[in-house]
């Protein structure tokens, strides 16, 4: 195991997962026009999984927190986004460029301003109560969802909620015999520059190394003077709005969403996690691009195992490398 994994290094380490996953599947797959938009399919999957994990995983990381009601903010997030969309639908169908960016700036604002709110509220009043009890915290944070969940019940009623979409980002463009979803694209860059953004705050500014430095030894930032507690709840916060922000897109990429969204979503999320290694921003990308690659791979190639996949992909991850792909933390 350690040769392969020295091998592994020496050829690009785990970075190359993805590719090498993508290169079986072409040759598996047969078609390379299917085989490209089963990728595009997958990469814009991944990143929006990305987005509702990214924050869990800095949580989890830092602060040691067993959060089952994070999936709770990707619930809200869709459903507030909808909402919005709902009530902008004349923006929505404008042919106007700027209208149908508008609509969808505010659709995203309110759902992210939401999960900022709404982490603030859930760090303070749910979890600080229950740290180093883990016991506690799945039993209370689950407990939370289920609270969510029928709050959405009551509001927004059980049937099934449409979602709109601003017109351009509606149809689809070709490039030689694929076929790629603008929305599918749309959603590839932003999670791009939400990932370039968490990037550049983590490694190139001040906030960033106390993050860092906190998930790897919080006794000692705090033996220096800093507000650890603050710092938690601005990652907590920071984690609330992205997951909703993540709600919000995978709403416009379903476009009928259910009370059960967040409930349905907090399995994968956690795989996610799990699969990239905790507090790993880098990780937890790298886990969301890995689960939607073979989310479409498998269900294209072999529809029955569709379900098993993403389990079946961390069983073989952990077995592989116990602590995840790249963990900042063990």
């Amino acid at each position: 195991m350690d040769k392969l994994n020295e091998t592994i290094d020496r050829l690009g380490g785990v970075y190359l997962l993805p590719v090498a996953v993508a290169a079986v599947c072409f040759v598996l797959i047969g078609a390379p026009s299917s085989w490209a938009t089963l990728t595009v399919a997958g990469l814009a999957m991944g990143m929006m999984i990305f987005l509702m994990a990214s924050g869990l995983s800095l949580v989890f990381g830092l602060m040691d927190v067993l959060n089952f009601g994070h999936s709770a903010f990707v619930s809200l997030g869709a459903f507030i986004a909808a909402s919005v969309l709902a009530s902008l639908g004349g923006w929505l169908g404008s042919p106007s460029l700027m209208l149908n960016i508008a609509a969808l700036v505010a659709a995203f604002g309110a759902a992210m301003i939401f999960g900022l709110i709404a982490g603030w509220f859930f760090e303070t009043v749910i979890i600080k109560p229950v740290y180093s009890d883990h016991l506690r915290q799945i039993l209370i944070t689950m407990g939370a969802l289920i609270v969510v969940e029928e709050l959405i019940l009551a509001i927004w009623g059980g049937t099934p909620f449409s979602v709109g979409r601003p017109a351009f980002l509606e149809g689809a463009f070709v490039i030689g015999d694929v076929t790629i979803e603008i929305y599918r694209f749309f959603a590839f860059m932003l999670g791009l520059i939400v990932y370039a953004g968490l990037y550049w705050v983590l490694n190139r500014t001040r906030l960033g190394l106390l993050i860092r430095a906190g998930v790897e030894n919080r006794e000692m930032v705090e033996a220096l003077g800093f507000r650890i507690d603050r710092l938690f709840i601005g990652v907590f916060m920071a984690g609330s709005a992205l997951a909703a922000l993540g709600g919000a897109m995978w709403a416009g990429y379903e476009t009928l969403i259910t009370p059960h969204l967040g409930a349905d979503m907090m399995i994968v999320v956690f795989i996610v996690v799990i699969i990239g290694g905790l507090g790993s921003v880098q990780g937890t990308l790298l886990g969301a691009i890995m689960v939607g690659l073979m989310s479409n791979y498998v269900g294209f190639l072999a529809p029955k195992l569709s379900l098993a996949s993403n389990m079946l992909l961390m069983m073989v991850i952990l077995l592989w490398r116990p602590n995840g792909l790249k963990p900042a933390v063990k």
